[in-house]
């Protein structure tokens, strides 16, 4: 198991060397982290990250700062799809 990224992840992705913008990444991080929880669907407290579900919530991150629009679209984004295969837990009922 992994640990959620950190905002000096996020800084490096990326690539902010300044301290004038933390706070918004701390949100940026919070909203990332929140959203793969929320698409791998039943999450308890406590439970750590895969590695896997653990780059998704870089990649989201990256996705909100950069595109936000993508972000919304995430489903459309290869990479962070790749990065949820086999953790969701909830399913689309047809």
């Amino acid at each position: 198991m992994a640990d959620w990224p950190g905002p000096d992840e996020v800084k490096q992705v990326l690539d902010v060397t300044s301290e004038d913008w933390d706070d918004t990444l701390d949100r940026v991080l919070a909203s990332a982290i929140a959203r793969v929880k929320g698409d791998v669907g039943s999450w308890t407290d406590g439970q750590e990250p895969t590695d896997n579900l653990a780059q998704a919530a870089l990649r989201m991150a990256e996705l909100l700062a950069l595109r936000p629009e993508a972000a919304a679209e995430a489903s459309a984004d290869p990479t962070y799809m790749r990065l949820l295969k086999g953790s969701r837990q909830r399913f689309a009922i047809s």
